[in-house]
């Protein structure tokens, strides 16, 4: 038995025909649609997988989701995996606490660096985080580090002037 799809209305028509011939958005997405477009215009299951070098079996997979769900059906389906590791908590006071100077935390030390971050994190806070996992929760929230301050940029000490003489 054939395998057919569903009456694409225009504007699912469009949108999958867009995202078919698209050079930005994701592979799989263009995949998907290329396989929801190409069977929409006649092509049958086995014409399709050998075109687009993929099985029978994931043709049939993404036309039998998007004649359930549509184009939502071509998104990715949540996946369960591995819990998160680190608590809300304390992935919001590593952020807050990269967003305080160190001196405010009676730290000999005018700036953080991951590893100085990390042993404070450590010890005084008690939360057992690694350097790496660090630098993807500053990046995921939109934070990145300064390059080290040299001789040739302003000082982080606010007293150096009066220090050198």
């Amino acid at each position: 038995m054939a395998l057919k799809i569903r009456a694409l209305s225009a504007e699912e028509s469009e949108t999958v025909r867009q995202l078919a011939h698209s050079r930005t958005a994701a592979a799989r997405q263009v995949e998907r649609a290329q396989i929801i477009w190409q069977i929409s215009q006649g092509q049958g299951v086995p014409a399709v997988a050998v075109q687009l070098r993929v099985s029978e079996k994931t043709v049939r997979v993404w036309v039998k989701r998007f004649n359930a769900c549509g184009l939502a059906g071509l998104e990715d389906a949540a996946r369960c995996g591995r819990p998160a590791t680190y608590s809300i908590e304390a992935v919001s006071q590593v952020i807050a606490t990269a967003l305080t100077a160190p001196q405010r935390l009676d730290l000999p030390f005018g700036c953080w660096t991951l590893d100085r971050l990390e042993a404070y994190l450590n010890e005084a806070k008690g939360i057992a985080i690694k350097r790496s996992r660090l630098d993807e929760i500053l990046l995921a929230e939109g934070l990145r580090w300064r390059t080290q301050e040299t001789w040739f940029g302003e000082r982080v000490d606010p007293d150096f002037a009066k220090k050198r003489g």
